[in-house]
């Protein structure tokens, strides 16, 4: 996962409804990429509904595991 330090300062200072969108992105991001990356790969293998399935769970996975860690910082500040 990658770690963002040069925002992360600043993170504190946002408003709560800009840190609301921010984490609705990330969000949208992951499970946007887990589908089409899963449906290139099922497109390149010819395994239609797999990598679809398993692209959406790896985007849920991400989103679910970046907005923990986002708001377990939010609380401890």
């Amino acid at each position: 996962m990658l770690e963002f330090t040069i925002g992360a300062t600043a993170m504190h200072r946002l408003p709560p409804t800009v840190r609301l969108v921010g984490l609705g992105w990330y969000i949208a991001i992951c499970l946007v990429l887990g589908i089409v990356g899963g449906l290139w790969l099922d497109g390149q293998l010819g395994l239609k509904p797999l990598f679809l399935l398993l692209g959406l769970f790896v985007g849920l996975g991400a989103a679910f595991y970046g907005l923990y860690r986002m708001v377990a910082r939010a609380v401890d500040e």
